[in-house]
């Protein structure tokens, strides 16, 4: 299931066309028509991502992007701001106060659909809370439970557990890994990072890390996560 996005737009033909090509591909859409049902449906419903006009009625975008960073303290969800400024200026201000993205008015569906599904593979993913045998994690919350203890992980060993538990009886390469994981890292990524890092996973959260049963090796392949 892919994640919910809040579209937050006055102008009703162009969110219905929003929410038309989300909808299209397999996203539940969220829908705001000023800054204050905004805010009903983001602590409702806590989107993964927005897409957020600047011009609305009763709460500017502006206000409303401060709001989730600063009062909310909100630095999962990715935003997406559409705007009718196309002035260098206005898109430095937009990215200032919070904003992942900016795109100008009139602008193509299908690329807009194609920044969401960039920021999510980058930022997002992480709304679904997933529990396999005692096993969970919930990506908002940074947090990973193994039978209701919290277990600390580091962010690369959240991350690819994450990636292996999003993707059950996946068998991933190590240069797969690499390239999902870490491609926005400065530092070179070996094998042997992956491999230390699936290591320190399974002292968290193996019974008998030696004998793995839910992070497996495949041999001349890969590991994959076993539900």
């Amino acid at each position: 299931m892919k994640e919910p996005i809040l579209v937050v737009e006055d102008d009703v033909m162009i969110r219905n066309l929003i929410t038309i090509y989300l909808n299209k591909n397999g996203y539940d859409v969220l829908e705001a028509e000023d800054g204050e049902r905004a805010k009903e449906l983001f602590l409702k419903h806590h989107p993964c991502l927005i897409v957020l006009d600047l011009m609305l009625p009763k709460i500017s975008g502006e206000v409303f992007c401060k709001w989730v960073r600063k009062d909310m303290n909100n630095n999962d969800v990715s935003i997406i701001m559409l705007s009718a400024k196309s002035q260098i200026g206005d898109k430095i201000n937009g990215l200032q106060i919070g904003a992942d993205n900016y795109i100008t008015k009139p602008f193509n569906p299908d690329e807009l659909v194609a920044h969401v599904e960039a920021m999510l593979r980058r930022t997002g993913m992480m709304c679904q809370k997933i529990t396999y045998d005692g096993l969970c994690i919930m990506p908002r919350k940074r947090e990973v439970l193994l039978y209701d203890k919290s277990i600390h992980l580091t962010k690369h060993e959240f991350e690819l557990l994450y990636l292996l538990m999003s993707h059950p009886n996946t068998v991933f390469t190590r240069e797969r890994l690499v390239n999902e994981l870490y491609a926005y890292d400065e530092q070179d990524i070996l094998d042997r990072t992956i491999d230390a890092h699936i290591k320190k996973l399974r002292e968290k959260i193996e019974a008998v890390p030696s004998k793995p049963r839910r992070i497996r090796t495949i041999r001349g392949m890969g590991y994959k996560f076993v539900n």
